[in-house]
């Protein structure tokens, strides 16, 4: 569609995130966890957005390293190599903000992963920001990577290169200071976001903190490798 009808577009981000709450209602699916859109400047520049988005990841849609992965239905065509934290207690809305030693406290494991993002609008950048977020914030598909040593927390997480390797096309490089900063600070973005809405961060939930490179153009028939070095690894098959 070009946009949502008058009677129902969000014209701001709470009523955005309301009518996610929505679509998380009808969709009859479990949530697995979040994700966040827009973390780096050239994100937002490129849909239109002044800030990051908070999506919801729902199972059935989430699959693990070395997967096939359907892309048939999807239009955007791009794969986001990403740092995902699975929490390990529940961070619950309160009027003070989170720290990000709070929050990173509250971590259970670090995993490499991929997102597949992918939005229900004819041009996804001209949507706005409310819109987007009505769009679960392109939420679309996920591929969970394994748990990194426990080492990870030793690390500076801002500074971590990662590679990206799509098989016999090309490759590309990004760090983890693409995401917000850094994916901790990104991580502590989403709990107070959600902690302004009222909601949860739930333990056991996974947070996928946003792309540290350019996105990949992918398509049916694509081998995707991204390695996180000391981090490990997390790969994908793409098919129609």
């Amino acid at each position: 569609m070009a946009a949502l009808p008058d009677a129902c577009r969000p014209a701001t981000r709470d009523e955005g995130y309301a009518v996610q709450e929505q679509v998380m209602a009808v969709a009859q699916r479990a949530q697995f966890g979040w994700k966040i859109a827009a973390t780096s400047t050239a994100g937002q520049q490129h849909i239109g957005v002044d800030g990051p988005l908070a999506g919801r990841l729902l199972e059935g849609q989430i699959s693990h390293s070395g997967a096939n992965v359907s892309l048939r239905g999807t239009q955007m065509g791009v794969a986001e190599p990403e740092f995902a934290f699975r929490m390990g207690r529940d961070l619950p809305p309160r009027r003070q903000p989170y720290t990000t030693e709070e929050v990173m406290a509250a971590v259970d494991t670090l995993h490499p992963s991929i997102e597949i993002p992918d939005s229900r609008f004819e041009n996804f950048a001209l949507a706005g920001g409310p819109q987007l977020i009505a769009d679960n914030a392109c939420a679309h598909l996920f591929v969970l990577g394994p748990a990194a040593p426990a080492s990870w927390r030793g690390m500076d997480l801002s500074s971590h290169a990662v590679q990206a390797h799509i098989e016999g096309r090309y490759g590309r490089a990004g760090m983890g200071a693409n995401v917000l900063g850094g994916p901790p600070l990104a991580l502590t973005w989403i709990a107070n976001e959600l902690a302004a809405l009222g909601i949860t961060l739930s333990a056991g939930q996974v947070v996928t903190t946003g792309t540290c490179m350019v996105p990949l153009e992918i398509g049916p028939g694509d081998r995707v490798w991204i390695d996180f070095g000391a981090l490990g690894s997390v790969q994908a098959r793409f098919i129609d």
